[in-house]
């Protein structure tokens, strides 16, 4: 597997399928390398530089590719562009070219999706949490969606079990860390004299199940992403972003999911962005029910992938918790009762009358492609440059009421 020969030599023999999902996705230039020249990227590695591996990276890289070969094509979109083109000179420089209509903004390119291009959220997939009205009195209600099978579900599954109970009522948000979280359930939920009892039959979930092992199904999303667009030939942009030596992220089904292995095993876990909802916990071996919720209101907390459980994403109401009031204890949490936000009830889509339907721009779109390549190489008219990559947190999943 060191040379281009060698490779072509084991598609052929048929000793490597998946040297052509590699292929498919090098075809294209990857928007989403903003650490092609970082120091973690693989070094003098291009389409026809595979040779070029050091002897102890050469080592890695076939005992990865034997192993994880779709990994190993992810990992390498940072460094498989073509190279640039020789500077013109001086004598055959060309005449400055006419001005180009500015081409659309990531909001135009989502309000011009059609309508096969957006999945509709089932209700079963919601959770509706109403707030207390505001100081003004208006009402105050925080939708989320839940996350999709194989990801998370003895913690999911504990959710539905707790909201079917209405065990939420009565609760409140606790905690308001300026940056990072917003935290709810039972205020008294560390003080076993106080603490609300839970309903019967909670999973204690292990934490073996933050990640999951890499699955065929996830290959095959991936791998459908990257033929339809190479059909599609009008933009760049493969589904896949590259993080750091070993791997990678993408978007599954409207979340963005990582993808790594530890050099024996392949894993996914879904990741940390700005509205990612989770579970809290005390400290391990404690994996937390689900009764104690948190959502980010900062900066990504990447660090928190893989140490604590996802079960997703606020999709509409998210005002209603970053602008709490943070809290003047330790850590975001409240000192006293009158400084917490009540919630009034939480409730799975399905049992809260009169819900609207949602869509999501599906991740597996030409829209969606489209659209995340705008967002990482902006050429609207406000823009001076495209930027030539994105963080996987920074192309946030459309998201629409219909009517």
């Amino acid at each position: 597997m060191g040379t281009v020969e060698n490779r072509e030599v084991a598609e052929r023999q048929g000793f490597e399928p998946w040297i052509r999902f590699w292929r498919i996705l090098t075809f294209q230039a990857s928007a989403f390398d903003h650490s092609a020249t970082a120091p973690h990227a693989l070094e003098a590695v291009g389409p026809n530089r595979m040779e070029a591996l050091s002897q102890g990276r050469e080592g890695w890289h076939k005992s990865f590719v034997m192993k994880h070969p779709l990994l190993l094509s992810v990992t390498l979109l940072a460094s498989c562009n073509a190279a640039p083109a020789p500077a013109p000179t001086k004598e055959a420089a060309p005449a400055a070219a006419p001005a180009q209509k500015s081409a659309l903004a990531p909001t135009e390119i989502v309000a011009a999706a059609p309508s096969a291009d957006w999945a509709t959220i089932a209700p079963s997939d919601l959770l509706v949490m109403d707030l207390a009205p505001d100081t003004k009195g208006a009402a105050r209600r925080v939708v989320i969606q839940l996350l999709p099978p194989p990801f998370s579900q003895g913690w999911i599954g504990n959710i539905r079990a707790l909201a079917a109970a209405k065990w939420w009522d009565g609760t409140s948000v606790n905690r308001v860390q300026d940056g990072y979280v917003v935290q709810w359930g039972d205020p008294d939920g560390e003080d076993k004299a106080k603490a609300k009892p839970l309903p019967a039959g909670l999973k204690v979930v292990p934490a073996e199940e933050y990640d999951l092992a890499f699955s065929s199904s996830v290959e095959l999303k991936v791998l459908k992403s990257a033929e339809h667009q190479r059909a599609e030939g009008k933009f760049g942009t493969p589904p896949v972003f590259q993080e750091k030596l070993g791997s990678a992220a993408v978007f599954l089904d409207g979340f963005a999911v990582g993808l790594g292995t530890d050099g024996q095993s392949a894993t996914m876990w879904p990741i940390h962005c700005y509205g990612t909802v989770g579970v809290g916990r005390d400290y391990p071996p404690d994996t937390g029910s689900g009764a104690e919720l948190y959502t980010v209101i900062g900066q990504a907390p990447r660090q928190l992938d893989r140490n604590i459980a996802v079960v997703g994403r606020v999709i509409e109401g998210m005002e209603h918790l970053s602008s709490l009031p943070r809290g003047t204890g330790d850590i975001g949490f409240y000192k006293t009762a009158e400084e917490r936000t009540p919630i009034l009830s939480i409730r799975i889509g399905t049992d809260v009358p009169d819900l609207p339907r949602y869509q999501y721009l599906s991740t597996e779109s030409a829209s969606f492609a489209r659209y995340a390549d705008a967002r990482a190489n902006r050429r609207d008219a406000f823009y001076v440059r495209p930027a030539g990559g994105v963080d996987i947190c920074n192309v946030p999943v459309p998201v629409r009421r219909v009517k």
